[in-house]
């Protein structure tokens, strides 16, 4: 049986935000999903796809930062990565968003239609962090007999849907509207699933949601030869 090689991409620079301690979390996760695989952590860098054939899983764990030129490139550097992404995706790669995913790549034009859907600025937020209740559907492989996730997170809403995706878990807002924060989406030739769940280590304190992380890794990696 042929090792998966998993690639979990820690945001930097325009991929991140003094809000978010991406590499934490990037460490955190890479131990949830770990007997899946060969994991690595690495920091976004241009050259960090270079070798992105090889790769059975990429997990996306950055942000929305500052765009310098003379720091990290300029959007048309950052072309060759973005187009080397969006191929793969579509050839049938496993793509695993997590939480500010959505909130990423705004220089991508091909990234929604990847990850199924995105924050939308001015127009998605969130209510304060606090002790959230995540509902899961059944009738899919990653939710099947989880019910619900219960964690100390950011409840993330007004997130916009690409068509095509199914939403499989929701949170209520402030004003009890169920809000889509877990989907999966296979519309674009290969398989994502996006979770808005993560903001710092201490969601992943939470059993369910570490089964949720395990769960959406495995059925990613189902996909992958």
């Amino acid at each position: 049986m042929t090792t998966k090689r998993i690639l979990i991409l820690a945001g930097r620079g325009r991929y991140e935000d003094p809000w978010h301690d991406h590499a934490a979390t990037s460490h955190v996760v890479a131990g949830i999903v770990g007997d899946l695989g060969v994991v690595e952590v690495r920091g976004l860098f241009r050259d960090a796809l270079d070798d992105l054939d090889e790769v059975d899983l990429l997990v996306v764990n950055g942000g929305s930062g500052r765009r310098d030129a003379d720091f990290d490139g300029s959007d048309d550097d950052w072309l060759g990565f973005h187009t080397r992404l969006a191929d793969w995706a579509r050839a049938g790669g496993a793509v695993l968003g997590l939480h500010q995913a959505a909130n990423t790549f705004y220089d991508a034009p091909d990234w929604s239609a990847v990850l199924g859907g995105r924050w939308v600025p001015g127009e998605s937020m969130h209510p304060p962090i606090g002790p959230a209740r995540f509902d899961l559907a059944p009738g899919h492989p990653v939710t099947d007999g989880l019910g619900a996730v219960e964690a100390f997170d950011e409840r993330y809403c007004l997130l916009r849907v690409a068509a095509g995706t199914r939403v499989l878990g929701t949170t209520p807002d402030d004003d009890g509207v169920e809000q889509p924060v877990l989907w999966v989406n296979e519309a674009h030739g290969g398989r994502s699933v996006y979770s808005a769940l993560g903001h710092d280590t201490r969601s992943f304190a939470s059993d369910g949601h570490r089964e949720l992380l395990r769960r959406s890794a495995s059925w990613l990696l189902s996909s992958t030869g």
